[in-house]
């Protein structure tokens, strides 16, 4: 049988304090509770830039305008791939409030506090070279 190839997008989202956002998955979700980068997948016949805007909305109710891709990874799980791109992202109207529609926490951290948070493996890759890039 052919492996799944998934194609995922996330955020990277910071703040007029230079902190992140991440968000906890939902205990129900496939790898419950870690951290991730807000995103998801992309559907049959989006853009990378279309399903990244789509998914925010749909887990923390905010719009948010995606700007030029930071960082690209490949991650071999188990049963299938993921090929995970992260953009530069900005909210429209900073001050709006996050909302968990989809998300079951969130926090704006830095980079040095990330490492006190489990993200699954395809997002610790993508921290990894985040570190090397901002850091």
């Amino acid at each position: 049988m052919a492996r799944r190839h998934i194609r995922v997008v996330g955020a990277m989202l910071h703040n007029a304090e230079g902190r992140y956002l991440i968000t906890q998955r939902p205990p129900k979700a496939t790898l419950p509770l870690l951290w991730e980068f807000p995103g998801g997948r992309v559907e049959e016949g989006e853009g990378d830039e279309q399903a990244l805007a789509r998914e925010i909305r749909e887990e923390m109710g905010v719009e948010v305008e995606v700007l030029e891709q930071a960082l690209h990874t490949q991650h071999e799980y188990p049963s299938y791939d993921i090929d995970f791109r992260v953009y530069r992202c900005r909210l429209v109207s900073p001050e709006s409030d996050i909302h968990h529609l989809r998300v079951h926490d969130h926090r704006w951290v830095s980079l040095d506090e990330m490492a006190d948070y489990r993200f699954p493996d395809a997002d610790a890759k993508t921290l990894a070279k985040l570190l090397d890039l901002e850091g």
